[in-house]
């Protein structure tokens, strides 16, 4: 007599890493960045590769600060929480300094020499989370008091937002002040302290820009694009002119006539640009698409965070990413008024690509040190079952 068979054990069914995911995306974002960098620069008098090169160091420097990072543990990095806050805004204020920040467009935004610079407010908006980060999770049990749980992580937040409109760049400044409130509502304040805070934190914000010059032209564009096409809305219309050249298939890569003679920044701020003229409406829309695979699949790779305080990291890094897309495809189309904020991983620029390496570097960190999932988990436990 036949022993009877063995129970079928369920294999466990493939769940692709969320951080891989991401990483594709993020490398499929940057090869295309590549291509139209290239052909937008091609009229440039540096020449046509002078930005090409200057994005392929930033990509090894990133990809270098991106393994870094992965490999650290941010348990340990976390003692330091308080130094990387101090750390940037000491870089905020030296930048304010005359002759020491750089200038330029208007703004006071770079520290180095020469030709070598970097954006200090683009690291000073991951230090700003990784601070808030580290001391929601610290008073976790007092989230809901009104001082220790709202008016202090305020002060986090307002001290780098602040630092940051100081420099002329009122974006950023409204970027850190809406990821920082962000994170203070999932730590759990109260709506009754969070909500008025808000409305005042966006009269303040609407007060300033209307007491702006620059910035009181530019939403004026914003409201009547065609009526200011030759002043401040110039750029704005060149970038829905080279949509509306390129159509749904695209003029072909090299061809395109807004960035070669008209559109002002098309390889930094207006790239996408570049992009639905010679490629098309297609893949516009591609790029879109991805942006919402990365949000989405970072917040499923959330459920699985250990602890208060790498759960906010994470959730931080995920909104800097998809908040500074969200600014950029909406100034692009006119959807928003007009901001320098550059396309993440697309637009050319050394310090915002150095900061989404380090927004990698923390997602494949915590891939792989949280707990796998629970149906990898159950998949392996049955398999020792029936072994």
């Amino acid at each position: 007599m036949s022993s009877p068979a063995a129970p079928a054990v369920p294999r466990p069914r493939f769940v692709p890493n969320p951080a891989t995911i991401i990483v594709v995306c993020a490398i499929g974002l940057v090869t295309l960045g590549l291509i139209v960098l290239f052909s937008a620069s091609a009229s440039f008098k540096q020449g046509p590769y002078f930005y090409l090169d200057k994005q392929l160091l930033g990509l090894v420097l990133a990809t270098g600060t991106a393994l870094v990072v992965s490999r650290l543990d941010l348990e340990q990095v976390r003692r330091y929480a308080w130094w990387i806050a101090g750390g940037t805004s000491l870089l905020l204020l030296l930048v304010l300094i005359p002759h020491v920040g750089i200038s330029a467009n208007g703004g006071r935004r770079w520290l180095g020499y020469g030709s070598v610079r970097f954006q200090v407010s683009e690291f000073a908006k991951l230090g700003m989370v990784f601070c808030l980060a580290h001391y929601l999770a610290l008073n976790q049990s007092r989230s809901g008091e009104f001082q220790r749980g709202f008016v202090w992580p305020l002060a986090i937040v307002g001290v780098t937002s602040v630092l940051i409109q100081r420099e002329n760049d009122f974006g950023a400044a409204a970027l850190v002040g809406v990821v920082g409130l962000s994170l203070v509502f999932l730590a759990g304040a109260r709506l009754r302290y969070f909500l008025p805070a808000s409305a005042l934190a966006l009269t303040g914000f609407v007060a300033l820009v209307l007491n702006n010059p620059l910035r009181l032209r530019r939403v004026m564009a914003f409201l009547d694009p065609e009526g200011t096409r030759l002043g401040a809305g110039y750029q704005n219309w060149q970038a829905l002119l080279a949509f509306a050249s390129g159509g749904t298939g695209g003029v072909g890569l090299g061809q395109g006539r807004q960035q070669q003679n008209f559109l002002p920044e098309a390889h930094t701020d207006m790239i996408l640009a570049v992009v639905g003229e010679e490629l098309g409406l297609w893949f516009t829309l591609g790029i879109v698409v991805v942006f919402v695979v990365i949000f989405i699949t970072g917040l499923v790779h959330l459920r699985r965070a250990p602890n208060l305080f790498q759960f906010l990291l994470v959730a931080g890094c995920l909104l800097l990413l998809a908040l500074q897309a969200i600014i950029n495809l909406g100034v692009v189309t006119a959807l928003l008024p007009n901001k320098g904020m550059p396309l993440p991983f697309i637009s050319a620029g050394l310090s915002n690509l150095l900061l989404m390496g380090l927004l990698l570097g923390i997602l494949i960190n915590t891939q792989r040190t949280w707990p796998r999932p629970s149906l990898q988990r159950d998949g392996r436990a049955l398999e020792e079952l029936a072994g």
